[in-house]
């Protein structure tokens, strides 16, 4: 069932009855309907649960800001104790939702009993930062003088950009360009939830190693579950194994 949450800031779809114990964030660029196998498994063995769909995203109108994870985090953070108020539920985030989550968990410490995180680009990949291409630098640099059209650099964008880049324009886009660069050693630090990382064993946009490193950044109680033959879209790959998992830890 779809509901708006926050005066309509906020829409998510809730699964099953009675108090939802489970709150699901998705990745950037999908939707709640990514958890909407798991959250029916779990809502058939009498576990309700509520995935949001996150701003600018699914049903949700775009945020009123341009900004990154901590952003989305401190406009989400009501919304939660609205939807479940003096209860803890367990949140699961996956990749830029697991971003969220950690950072929620690392601001309110009493918000959620059990933080599972999947896919989620906590840390920069180790030898990532790369330039632009040089084909694209020029273009942009000539673009800045004016000898280039803004249709051109809009080409050019197309051309060397990433998927998600390729594919958010306007508001989105720039939220995205502000998340790309961001790490999270500060936030993991302050994380004292007890901590699952569900990881596909052949996830190639967040590896496995960026899950072990994670784990080496917190204080918290952690647990690494690695499902072999998935990727990065665990919640739609591995819907019962990831289902199987939050049963593990809800309480």
């Amino acid at each position: 069932m779809l509901k708006a949450f926050a005066n309509g800031q906020l829409f998510g779809q809730v699964y099953g009855d009675g108090t939802p114990q489970i709150l699901w964030l998705h990745g950037w660029g999908r939707s709640s309907a990514d958890f909407a196998a798991s959250a029916e498994i779990l809502a058939r063995g009498g576990v309700a649960s509520v995935a949001l769909d996150l701003p600018g995203f699914g049903a949700s109108p775009l945020p009123p800001f341009v900004g990154g994870a901590r952003e989305y985090a401190d406009l989400l953070a009501p919304v939660v104790r609205e939807i479940f108020g003096d209860s803890t539920p367990t949140v699961v985030g996956h990749s830029f939702g697991g971003r969220v989550a950690a950072v929620m968990a690392a601001r309110h410490p009493d918000m959620f009993s059990h933080l599972m995180l999947t896919g989620a680009p906590l840390l920069a990949r180790e030898g990532a930062r790369r330039r632009s291409p040089w084909a694209y630098r020029v273009v942009k640099k000539l673009a800045a003088l004016g000898l280039v059209s803004p249709a051109r650099l809009e080409r050019a964008k197309q051309q060397y950009g990433s998927a998600d880049y390729r594919a958010a324009t306007g508001q989105l886009r720039d939220i995205l360009v502000a998340t790309v660069g961001e790490s999270y050693e500060a936030e993991l630090a302050l994380v004292t939830t007890p901590t699952t990382l569900v990881w596909g064993a052949d996830d190639r946009d967040v590896p496995v190693t960026i899950a072990r490193r994670s784990i080496d950044q917190m204080n918290a109680a952690t647990n690494l579950v690695v499902l072999e033959h998935v990727g990065h879209l665990v919640p739609v790959q591995a819907a019962k194994l990831l289902a199987g998992e939050v049963s593990k830890v809800i309480r």
